[in-house]
């Protein structure tokens, strides 16, 4: 199986359920950052800024993920503190969906990170 080169052929194979809720995601993003790039990088869907990543979003078998950067996690962490999250993600189910506004807040903040040239 050839992998996904776009975001919507990465969406195409995803479930029409959580497509939709990761197609909001893509939407919101790009309203935040409009001159954000679409790719795929790491076999997931990617907006870039400034030529650095912004956001990666995944779906997996039992939930969907969203990676805004660890430093925005970091800022955010009390109201993310139901989500199970890795280092990078903050997992995510339909069930439990993560909030615009929280999202907006995470893009937002990973966007200023990157304004200010913060590197890893």
């Amino acid at each position: 199986m050839n992998k996904p080169q776009t975001i919507d052929e990465y969406l195409a194979l995803v479930d029409p359920t959580r497509r939709e809720v990761l197609n909001q995601i893509r939407t919101l993003v790009k309203q935040l950052v409009p001159s954000a790039e679409e790719t795929i990088s790491y076999n997931m869907p990617t907006l870039k800024y400034k030529n650095r990543p912004l956001v990666y979003f995944t779906a997996s078998k039992n939930h969907m993920s969203f990676y805004p950067s660890s430093w925005a996690m970091e800022d955010f962490k009390e109201q993310l503190q139901d989500y199970k999250q890795t280092q990078h993600a903050i997992q995510f189910t339909l069930e439990k969906p993560l909030s615009e506004k929280l999202i907006t807040e995470l893009v937002l903040a990973h966007k200023q990170y990157i304004d200010a040239g913060r590197k890893a």
